[in-house]
Protein backbone atom coordinates (compact mmCIF):
# COMPACT_ATOMS: atom_id res chain seq x y z
CA UNK A 1 0.00 0.00 0.00
CA UNK A 2 1.26 3.24 -1.09
CA UNK A 3 0.23 6.52 1.50
CA UNK A 4 -0.04 10.01 0.44
CA UNK A 5 -0.72 13.24 1.85
CA UNK A 6 -0.68 16.20 -0.84
CA UNK A 7 -1.16 19.47 0.00
CA UNK A 8 0.13 22.92 -0.28
CA UNK A 9 2.32 23.05 3.51
CA UNK A 10 0.05 25.03 5.02
CA UNK A 11 -0.23 23.95 8.98
CA UNK A 12 -3.68 21.87 7.86
CA UNK A 13 -1.77 19.73 5.32
CA UNK A 14 0.70 19.17 8.00
CA UNK A 15 -1.42 18.19 10.22
CA UNK A 16 -2.75 15.43 8.05
CA UNK A 17 0.86 14.31 7.50
CA UNK A 18 1.38 13.89 10.66
CA UNK A 19 -1.97 12.81 11.43
CA UNK A 20 -1.49 9.88 8.77
CA UNK A 21 2.36 8.76 10.44
CA UNK A 22 0.46 8.82 13.94
CA UNK A 23 -2.20 6.28 12.13
CA UNK A 24 0.02 4.41 10.45
CA UNK A 25 2.07 3.63 13.36
CA UNK A 26 -0.48 2.98 16.08
CA UNK A 27 -1.73 0.46 13.44
CA UNK A 28 1.43 -1.63 13.01
CA UNK A 29 1.72 -0.72 9.51
CA UNK A 30 4.91 -0.92 7.81
CA UNK A 31 4.24 1.47 5.12
CA UNK A 32 5.87 5.03 5.19
CA UNK A 33 4.03 7.92 4.64
CA UNK A 34 4.82 10.17 2.25
CA UNK A 35 4.02 14.31 1.54
CA UNK A 36 3.94 15.99 -1.76
CA UNK A 37 3.73 19.32 -1.60
CA UNK A 38 3.52 20.04 -6.04
CA UNK A 39 0.12 21.38 -5.97
CA UNK A 40 0.42 19.47 -10.41
CA UNK A 41 0.19 16.69 -8.85
CA UNK A 42 -3.09 17.39 -6.77
CA UNK A 43 -4.47 18.81 -10.00
CA UNK A 44 -3.22 15.60 -11.93
CA UNK A 45 -5.62 13.77 -9.34
CA UNK A 46 -8.51 16.40 -10.60
CA UNK A 47 -8.66 17.34 -7.11
CA UNK A 48 -9.62 21.40 -6.59
CA UNK A 49 -9.04 21.34 -2.47
CA UNK A 50 -6.60 20.21 -0.54
CA UNK A 51 -5.26 18.25 1.52
CA UNK A 52 -5.31 15.06 0.46
CA UNK A 53 -5.00 11.55 1.42
CA UNK A 54 -4.27 9.22 -1.34
CA UNK A 55 -3.60 5.57 -1.12
CA UNK A 56 -2.39 3.88 -3.85
CA UNK A 57 -2.44 6.99 -5.95
CA UNK A 58 -6.15 7.08 -5.51
CA UNK A 59 -7.49 10.06 -3.24
CA UNK A 60 -9.51 8.46 -0.49
CA UNK A 61 -9.93 11.99 1.91
CA UNK A 62 -9.51 15.22 0.13
CA UNK A 63 -10.48 18.81 1.34
CA UNK A 64 -10.92 18.68 5.07
CA UNK A 65 -8.47 17.08 8.32
CA UNK A 66 -10.28 14.17 9.35
CA UNK A 67 -9.50 12.89 12.93
CA UNK A 68 -6.84 10.32 14.07
CA UNK A 69 -9.93 7.20 13.90
CA UNK A 70 -11.20 8.64 10.35
CA UNK A 71 -7.68 8.18 9.13
CA UNK A 72 -7.25 4.51 10.93
CA UNK A 73 -10.87 3.62 9.56
CA UNK A 74 -9.86 4.07 5.87
CA UNK A 75 -6.62 2.73 6.17
CA UNK A 76 -8.09 -0.57 6.85
CA UNK A 77 -10.80 -0.64 4.65
CA UNK A 78 -10.28 -2.69 2.13
CA UNK A 79 -12.52 -0.71 -0.47
CA UNK A 80 -11.87 2.14 0.73
CA UNK A 81 -14.45 4.98 -0.90
CA UNK A 82 -13.34 8.81 -2.04
CA UNK A 83 -14.79 10.77 0.81
CA UNK A 84 -14.55 13.42 -2.01
CA UNK A 85 -17.00 11.94 -4.77
CA UNK A 86 -18.30 9.07 -2.49
CA UNK A 87 -16.74 6.56 -5.13
CA UNK A 88 -14.04 4.04 -4.78
CA UNK A 89 -13.60 4.18 -8.68
CA UNK A 90 -10.46 6.72 -8.16
CA UNK A 91 -12.30 9.28 -11.03
CA UNK A 92 -11.52 12.23 -8.85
Amino acid sequence: MKIQVLGSGCPTCEKLFELTKQAVSEMGLKEKVEYISDISKIVEMGIMSSPVLAIDGNPILAGYLPNLEKIKEVLSAEDSKCDYCDHSCGCC
